[in-house]
């Protein structure tokens, strides 16, 4: 039975090892994966200075001529002419400050620089990961805590519903064909079309793991020549009127998001999410990592990793649409 020293095994990562042992020296980092630098483009004006994150939606209002409603016409000899009525309204959202602290003793740099396992080295990757983590949830489902909403559960902002029933009075992918499943996207994609004033077609669909497993493994037909997910990104409105297929992906925070589910419980309650990843339609207001100068605290050496994380934007959010009940 080996024996392992706890205190080297919580600082250098030294241990006993037996004559018969083999160690791999290969480190391996928690198994953790984040998407949101995939499906969100970045404001990147902000910076280390700025409280809040904010833009302008502009109104126009314009009355016809002789028509208050109709077209503005005038005449030769008009002296009465309408103008164009302007309205700028601001929305503004706080940048959060995120931090962490790096720290380690002399000791223990030497002592990993003998073992040769680089405990600054890893501990900075550590930092990375929890702030890409914390982006991640931020960009997806914002913070309860704080009151903000993140790109597929602000219900406030963007328009929602259920899928409906197939012939099997099933909303469930699972009971559905391939044509069904098909028809619920581009309801979807029909939907958000005309809730912009049929300015901007989807050309993105976020769904569930799950959804996105299903639509892979199942064909269209007997044929077996094309999956659900070939299909639908093909025959999608956003392939006829843009003329690029649809763009769909699968996000882990649409497990159990819609209405009435529980999020990441497989309860019949997953959401999709159409919109279009464009900086002027949806954004995420983001202040890169930096970082203090490196500090000597009596045997320690330590820096802070400091930056700002905002919160989703949404410049247009009848762009977007989310559509429950899938799986």
């Amino acid at each position: 039975m080996l024996t392992f020293d706890a205190y080297t095994i919580d600082s250098t990562g030294a241990f006993l090892i037996g004559e018969l042992e083999r160690l791999d020296q290969e480190l391996h980092e928690p198994l953790v994966d984040f998407t949101w630098s995939r499906d969100i483009d970045l404001r990147e004006d902000v910076s280390i200075a700025d409280d809040v994150s904010s833009f302008t939606n502009s109104s126009f209002a314009a009355a016809g001529g002789i028509n208050p409603t109709g077209k503005s016409w005038i005449g030769k000899d008009s002296n009465a002419i309408t103008g164009i009525a302007l309205d700028i309204g601001k929305n503004g959202n706080p940048l959060y400050l995120w931090g962490m602290e790096l720290s380690y003793t002399i000791p223990e740099l030497q002592a990993a620089i003998q073992l040769g396992r680089p405990v600054d080295a890893q501990k900075y990757q550590g930092i990375l990961l929890k702030h890409n983590m914390d982006v991640d949830e931020m960009v997806y489902i914002g913070d309860s805590a704080l009151g903000k909403y993140g790109l597929v559960n602000n219900i406030a902002s963007v328009a929602y519903g259920n899928v409906a029933n197939g012939a099997l009075a099933s909303p469930l992918w699972i009971h559905k064909t391939a044509d069904e499943i098909v028809a619920d996207i581009n309801e979807g994609e029909s939907s958000a079309w005309k809730a912009s004033g049929y300015a901007v077609t989807p050309a993105k669909l976020l769904v569930s793991p799950l959804c996105f497993g299903y639509m892979v493994s199942q064909k269209v037909s007997s044929a077996g020549n094309m999956s659900i997910l070939e299909y639908a990104k093909l025959n999608s409105l956003c392939n006829t009127k843009n003329g690029k297929p649809l763009d769909i992906q699968p996000l882990k925070w649409l497990t159990g998001s819609g209405q009435g589910g529980t999020l990441g419980t497989q309860d019949g309650h997953d959401r999709m999410v159409f919109y279009t990843q464009a900086r002027n339609r949806v954004r995420y207001p983001l202040v890169p990592l930096q970082r203090t100068p490196l500090e000597y605290r009596s045997i320690f050496q330590l820096t802070t990793y400091f930056g700002r994380l905002g919160c989703v934007e949404f410049v247009y959010p009848e762009t977007l649409l989310y559509r429950d009940g899938m799986m």
